[in-house]
């Protein structure tokens, strides 16, 4: 009933000041920060980005169609030389024979040469025309054809890698906030029970069973603990803002974490200690091996350079002129025409003074270096999953020996205390007791947090997060 009022309460206030309450779980709570994680959104819109150049790589080895369309007046038309004689008039005379007033026979000879302006284009014009080419090779288109794939997992191997980050904060910031609070528990119930103790002896030292010493040592006890009560409220307080943040929520929001302390789920991971660690189940292998098939395929690109480009086309216009003078065929001023043009082009690249060479020399060694890194991460992925395998069997031990502890430290504290309500112990060995039953306490929450950690660490080095 305590709990349903503090949320109705919790839900009252959220209404109010506008915040929201939310109860999750650990899977929720990856599930919400990954939803809301900036970086992470901005990686899948890296991926629409990548996507929409894959299809404009695509539509460069589709037909290529484009229309044109041109009108022009000559306010002045262009004008060349052109040479002009009546020469073939003097021909024929020559040839019948004919003579002129004064009987002398005609011939070439009587001829005249000139030069007069001819223009060969009407004043207006018009034209228009639709062309089709399409690329049948292309080295590099050919070639970018076929990374297109490569290069979209590329970036969505970048959000794979994020996320698994956004995964691991959230979790450690979820089992910090979730150990507190146990502890916190366990530190309140502390306080009530000192509470109990000091009401018990202030009766006692009233009616003269016990000296003002005792109460003085119970009081400094007491102080301790509420000094420790305090720290625990502002870690709860500072970690909630850290998984807030992790989030990406508000920090007016309220946290109910819905999922417990499941200290024999920690004990059943062991028993998975022993899986071998397989390379391509982390995203940062995922991403390297992506990274050099990228490389190797711009090996390729700088080789196939040397092959030709070719493409074949198909041109279609229409052109038309108009000019008063003359009139052809019937058609009045106007003469147009038609023209198709249908043809295959090559370029072929013969020499660039070794730029090429050297271009794939540069991708050869850069494929070099991807190796060498996977290499390198193939070591480190070996020597995280070694030591979060060694961290994660010590936490788990560790808890085990903190929990007897803590156990026994209670027992202890329980004895001595039901003696000194006896009568046979003395107020010291119960306030000592009662210190050491904090102190095992507060190292039973830190190994837990620490096995907590452990895990997380260790199903990272597995890529099982």
């Amino acid at each position: 009933m305590r709990s349903y009022l503090i949320i109705l309460c919790a839900l009252i206030a959220s209404n109010v000041f506008g915040q929201q309450v939310r109860k999750l779980s650990l899977n929720e709570a990856v599930e919400t920060a990954i939803k809301n994680a900036i970086e992470i959104q901005n990686l899948k819109f890296d991926e629409e980005i990548q996507l929409a150049q894959n299809n404009e790589i695509k539509g460069s080895a589709l037909p290529q169609i484009t229309a044109d369309g041109q009108l022009t007046y000559y306010t002045n038309v262009p004008q060349i030389p052109f040479p002009s004689s009546d020469i073939s008039i003097y021909q024929v005379l020559e040839k019948e024979g004919v003579r002129d007033n004064n009987g002398n026979p005609i011939n070439v000879g009587n001829a005249t040469f000139g030069i007069q302006a001819v223009s060969f284009v009407a004043p207006l014009n018009y034209q228009y025309g639709v062309g089709v080419q399409q690329l049948l090779f292309q080295p590099d288109i050919f070639v970018a054809l076929q990374a297109r794939q490569s290069i979209l997992d590329l970036a969505r191997g970048n959000t794979e890698v994020a996320i698994e980050k956004v995964k691991e904060s959230v979790q450690k910031a979820y089992y910090s906030v979730l150990v507190a609070q146990n502890q916190k528990s366990t530190v309140d119930a502390t306080m009530q029970r000192l509470d109990k103790l000091s009401f018990e002896m202030g009766q006692m030292y009233k009616n003269g069973f016990v000296e003002k010493l005792d109460i003085d040592k119970l009081s400094v006890t007491l102080n301790n603990t509420k000094t420790a009560q305090n720290q625990i409220n502002n870690g709860i307080a500072i970690n909630l803002a850290v998984l807030k943040n992790a989030l990406g929520i508000s920090q007016k929001d309220s946290v109910i974490l819905t999922d417990p302390l499941d200290v024999s789920a920690l004990q059943a991971d062991i028993v998975r200690l022993g899986q071998e660690v397989k390379y391509e189940d982390r995203s940062e292998y995922r991403l390297l091996g992506t990274a050099k098939r990228l490389q190797e395929l711009d090996v390729k690109r700088f080789k196939m350079a040397y092959f030709p480009t070719v493409a074949a086309f198909y041109q279609f216009q229409r052109s038309g002129q108009k000019n008063d003078i003359y009139d052809v065929n019937g058609s009045g001023p106007w003469f147009a025409f038609n023209t198709g043009l249908l043809g295959l082009s090559i370029k072929q690249p013969i020499y660039d003074g070794g730029q090429k060479k050297h271009k794939i020399q540069q991708a050869k060694l850069k494929l070099q270096k991807i190796d060498n890194n996977i290499i390198e991460l193939s070591r480190y992925i070996d020597l995280e999953n070694n030591i979060a395998k060694n961290s994660l069997t010590n936490a788990v031990l560790n808890l085990e020996v903190q929990k007897r502890n803590m156990e026994l430290a209670e027992s202890v504290f329980n004895s001595t205390t039901k003696k000194y309500q006896s009568g046979l112990g003395s107020s010291f060995e119960v306030i000592q007791t009662d210190t050491e039953v904090q102190r095992a306490n507060g190292s039973y929450y830190q190994a837990l947090y620490d096995a907590y950690v452990a895990k997380v660490n260790y199903l990272k080095s597995i890529g099982k997060l």
